[in-house]
């Protein structure tokens, strides 16, 4: 038996106002909370690089006085170059590691392959404060286990943290190794949405694992491969705590990164103003830097 037209209840329709208001609140929401923590602490910020403020008292405006001074200053070159090498160096080597473990994990051949996920997830979970002292136990000149078991074997104790570059060397594989998780569960996602079609064309027409991965893999994770470029790019050029923990920038201050020389100057010598000023610089870079990646992936994309 059918219903007649009579018989079935037919609810009002919801008024627009129902529909509208619901998606302004919860953006409403977020709004607040982005203009309360970052709009706002970057407007104060510049406006204090444009001032003399020390971080008590009142302060003067002096123009582009900070900006002047901040590129005659040598030791904001020194730390620039030191940000843009350990960038250069981590960076790849992250790429690379990642990847390669990514594509062993999701291999068919490969055993124990969640055991070894978890495995490699570890670093991720730990704070890089704790990784930097668990790799200054490591690579320590008087205590560390390295240079223990070298001089076992007669070899004499390297220098890890006397040595500027050694001492750079090292920090850049605990951020390496830090970082390789993130950017190995990104892989494995990506690797895991390649069609499988596609590799058993490819064994079909005689094509090796390298070939497969160089024509099929590479290509296919192409976003994701962007993206992790891009996020380690700017992780790498914002790294504190890490530098902080396992040598503070050391030996002295010849591997003082951007953000060190930031939180010296501001807080331990009460240049806030020029700290701010060199914190914008640090800002316009990272912006640089997204976009020029932004556009690179763009026309990537388009060929």
């Amino acid at each position: 038996m059918t219903k007649s037209a009579a018989d079935v209840s037919v609810r009002p329709p919801r008024s627009r106002s129902t529909y509208t208001l619901a998606p302004l609140v919860l953006i409403a929401a977020n709004v607040v909370l982005f203009a309360l923590f970052f709009v706002w602490p970057a407007v104060i910020g510049l406006v204090y690089s444009f001032t003399n403020y020390t971080g008590v008292g009142a302060f003067q405006f002096i123009g582009l006085d900070n900006y002047q001074n901040l590129f005659g200053d040598s030791t904001f070159y020194d730390a620039l170059f030191r940000t843009l090498l350990y960038t250069v160096l981590v960076v790849p080597l992250n790429f690379v590691l990642s990847l390669l473990i990514a594509n062993l994990v999701v291999s068919r051949q490969a055993k124990g392959a969640s055991f070894a996920r978890v495995i490699f997830f570890v670093p991720w979970l730990i704070s890089p404060i704790v990784v930097g002292v668990l790799w200054r136990w490591l690579f320590g000149e008087n205590f560390g286990l390295i240079n223990y078991v070298l001089e076992k074997f007669g070899v004499h104790a390297i220098a890890w943290q006397s040595n500027a570059d050694l001492s750079l060397g090292v920090v850049v594989m605990a951020g390496a190794w830090w970082g390789t998780a993130f950017s190995m569960l990104l892989f494995i996602a990506a690797i895991k949405n390649v069609p499988v079609s596609y590799y058993e064309a490819a064994s079909l027409d005689g094509a090796g694992p390298w070939r497969q991965f160089r024509s099929i893999t590479l290509p296919s994770i192409a976003p994701t491969s962007f993206i992790v470029i891009l996020l380690n790019t700017i992780n790498a050029m914002k790294e504190y705590p890490l530098f902080v923990s396992l040598n503070n920038g050391g030996p002295g201050t010849s591997n003082n990164l951007l953000v060190q020389y930031i939180y010296e100057t501001g807080f331990n010598r009460g240049q806030i103003g020029y700290a701010s000023a060199a914190s914008f610089v640090l800002m316009l870079i990272l912006m640089a830097v997204a976009i020029i990646q932004l556009v690179v992936n763009r026309r990537v994309e388009n060929r």
